[in-house]
């Protein structure tokens, strides 16, 4: 079953911290698209993404921001760490380097990879898992070996997906509302 960018980017766009007035008509709009993230209701699920955002380290306006602008936060997360790493390393750094490969491990794994849905996001989750397992794999290699160049194809591989989540940002705002 091929699922379409618009039907699992429009769920995730409607499920933003609201009051619980609003949390039952959120549910049935999130209830009736296909998504590709986990099928928890939305205050729920927006208090998993929360926590996970709360695990990674970036503590930047949390709380008051929408599905979308939480995932854009780990991507921008992302690049800085691995910018930070990469920086680390070439002034012999290395312990900053292992904190820096540490945390972008991290927000891929714990934020960016936790909330696929392989069942309901079909072949494009399933891909975006092979592509965070093989950042993972390449950001281990490169604080095991000291691999600048394997820190720039992180994140060369994660800007476009970046990028273009920031695109459909406008989109999703005003699917939301």
């Amino acid at each position: 079953m091929a699922v379409s960018t618009q039907e699992f980017l429009y769920p995730l766009a409607t499920q933003v911290n609201r009051p619980p007035a609003d949390i039952q008509s959120t549910r049935t709009v999130s209830e009736s698209m296909t998504t590709m993230f986990a099928a928890a209701p939305p205050h729920k699920a927006t208090h998993a993404r929360t926590h996970a955002y709360h695990q990674v380290g970036v503590d930047t306006s949390v709380p008051m921001a929408s599905s979308h602008q939480l995932v854009l936060m780990l991507f921008d997360g992302f690049l800085d760490a691995v910018a930070r790493a990469r920086g680390s390393l070439l002034a012999g750094r290395i312990g900053d380097k292992g904190e820096a490969i540490g945390r972008a491990v991290r927000i891929i794994e714990e934020g960016l990879r936790s909330c696929l849905n392989l069942q309901a996001g079909g072949s494009l989750a399933a891909d975006l898992e092979a592509l965070y397992t093989y950042v993972t794999l390449r950001l281990t290699q490169a604080n095991l070996h000291n691999d600048a160049a394997a820190l720039e194809e992180c994140a060369r591989l994660i800007a476009p997906l970046r990028s273009a989540w920031a695109a459909i940002g406008p989109t999703v705002n005003e699917l939301a509302q």
